[in-house]
């Protein structure tokens, strides 16, 4: 399997970063264009991962500039869930009643999935909060009707146990350096062709009512899933298909801290 890969630059990364933002942000620079358009020329049609991972980007600048649960209010889609340690539940309610912490969580992502057509995508990446500790998380988006994407699911849990720290890096004058945006990972489905459907993929279990879902994007080329199984893990993957079968792009189980 050969997936379609979308690596960018730190520059590009901040140039779409900026694009997505709220307000009247500065426009990419002739270079930046250039970047871009670059990275975006071997993406299939409407489906363009960089696009969320410049909303990613956005999310998380908006979070130390604005304060944490307001971004998580502002990037929000209506009815999005926040898969907490009881199992999923409407995050807007929850939202209205927290107060936004005097520091907030800093991300980024590094595998983005998408649909064919673009409509859906799943993001996968790492955390770190403000006393330290390191985590993954999972989020959904979907295209709103006036293009921008929000997100309709996210979960987050610690590593556990967490990793030693890492080593500080000695980097002398004229060494290459190879940021963490520069390994983000984009993977797009394959689209249906001649007006044959695509195949649905394989069937799961769906267990006890309330502890699984299972959503196709529309078009039939995305699978995302979560699971909230007894132990208190939760689960979370997406499968897309590509090149004729269905591939699981992203999977995640993260076990309870007993916090």
């Amino acid at each position: 399997m050969r997936p379609f890969a979308c690596a960018m630059s730190l520059a590009l990364a901040i140039a779409l970063a900026a694009c997505a933002g709220s307000g009247e942000p500065p426009k990419p620079n002739k270079r930046q264009m250039a970047m871009i358009d670059r990275a975006l020329a071997g993406a299939p049609g409407a489906a363009q991962p960089s696009t969320i991972v410049a909303a990613e980007l956005a999310f998380a600048r908006a979070a130390q500039e604005q304060g944490q649960w307001t971004a998580f209010a502002q990037f929000a889609a209506p009815g999005a869930l926040l898969h907490g340690a009881n199992g999923p539940f409407p995050i807007a309610p929850w939202l209205a009643t927290q107060a936004n912490p005097p520091q907030a969580v800093a991300w980024k992502p590094r595998t983005v999935v998408m649909s064919c057509d673009g409509a859906v995508a799943v993001s996968q990446g790492r955390y770190r909060d403000p006393q330290g500790k390191v985590g993954n998380f999972v989020t959904v988006w979907e295209r709103q009707p006036d293009g921008a994407y929000r997100y309709v699911f996210d979960v987050g849990g610690d590593d556990v146990p967490q990793p030693p720290p890492a080593p500080r890096l000695d980097v002398q004058e004229g060494d290459i350096v190879v940021t963490e945006l520069d390994a983000i990972q984009g993977l797009v489905a394959t689209c249906p062709r001649g007006g044959v459907p695509t195949p649905p993929p394989p069937a799961i279990p769906l267990g006890e009512d309330g502890k699984t879902d299972a959503r196709l994007s529309k078009d039939g080329t995305l699978r995302w899933r979560w699971e909230h199984r007894a132990d208190g893990t939760r689960y979370a993957a997406a499968e897309y298909f590509y090149q004729g079968r269905w591939v699981t792009a992203i999977e995640q189980s993260l076990v309870p801290t007993g916090n």
